[in-house]
């Protein structure tokens, strides 16, 4: 590999960004989701959280400021980013994302904005399956925010800035989720997905519920499907939305277990 580093954005904008990437054995796209931010931030921070590949050498190659922190989860670890980063406003994608033409012309113009009006802003994300862009229904999360004012909230999963009930603008745009590899590796990231589920609503003091086991994964399959437009995917469409059905019932499942293996704990005096 070619030990040439590739400059970012000049910092004569009146607002300085900071792209923070959370990894972990990322090589196979990192490059791709560093590349996408160069020409809009002023900064790239990766931050790795042990990665045993080349990670840590694409990104420094790439010009990124690479910090090491073992993995402390998800929340921690994009907070750890943003603490590091030089600017205030933080833009933070995964290392298999990248962001479309439209959204980097628009977030040039924004950086010379004289009044934001907000200090978060959401952005459309599609993601990938079986060769196809599901498209129809795409989710929306807030991506960029000015860490004086917001923090990631400390959760296990599914974090985003706590924003309360302040404003969010939503930007035009989208960031491309390159996620499908494999059908195998997706039932291994839902398994690990719904651990984290499953535990955060344990700490929320939600109890199990047979009526939501029975009812939720019909309710999600049927919001995926037909509420989100996923019948208009075809049989990939169809596919998602059972995968996801079958993710609500791992989480509920595993929350029963969180509180069974808990009551046995307490009976043999562990």
């Amino acid at each position: 590999m070619v030990n040439t580093k590739i400059k970012t954005a000049s910092s004569t904008s009146l607002h300085q960004i900071s792209a923070v990437i959370i990894a972990q054995n990322e090589e196979d796209c990192i490059a791709n989701a560093i590349k996408s931010c160069l020409s809009f931030a002023d900064e790239i921070i990766v931050v790795d959280g042990g990665s045993q590949d080349n990670t840590i050498q694409i990104a420094q190659d790439l010009g990124c400021h690479v910090y090491s922190n073992s993995w402390p989860g998800y929340a921690k670890q994009r907070n750890f980013g943003a603490e590091n980063a030089e600017h205030n406003w933080i833009f933070f994608i995964d290392a298999d994302e990248v962001v479309d033409q439209q959204l980097i012309q628009l977030l040039l113009i924004w950086k010379n904005q004289t009044n934001l009006e907000a200090d978060a802003f959401s952005i459309n994300r599609i993601g990938d399956f079986l060769g196809k862009w599901l498209d129809s229904k795409p989710e929306t999360h807030i991506r960029l925010y000015n860490k004086t004012v917001f923090q990631i909230k400390d959760v296990l999963v599914h974090e985003q800035p706590d924003v309360k009930d302040a404003r969010v603008i939503h930007l035009p745009g989208i960031v491309w989720h390159f996620g499908f590899r494999n059908i195998g590796e997706l039932v291994e990231r839902f398994n690990k997905y719904t651990d984290l589920d499953s535990q955060k609503a344990y700490l929320e003091g939600q109890k199990f519920s047979l009526v939501r086991l029975l009812l939720k994964p019909h309710g999600k399959f049927l919001q995926m499907y037909l509420w989100h437009g996923m019948w208009k995917q075809g049989l990939i469409g169809l596919f998602v939305a059972s995968l996801w059905s079958y993710y609500i019932v791992l989480k509920e499942i595993k929350l029963y277990e969180i509180y069974w293996q808990r009551n046995n704990y307490k009976h043999t005096g562990l």
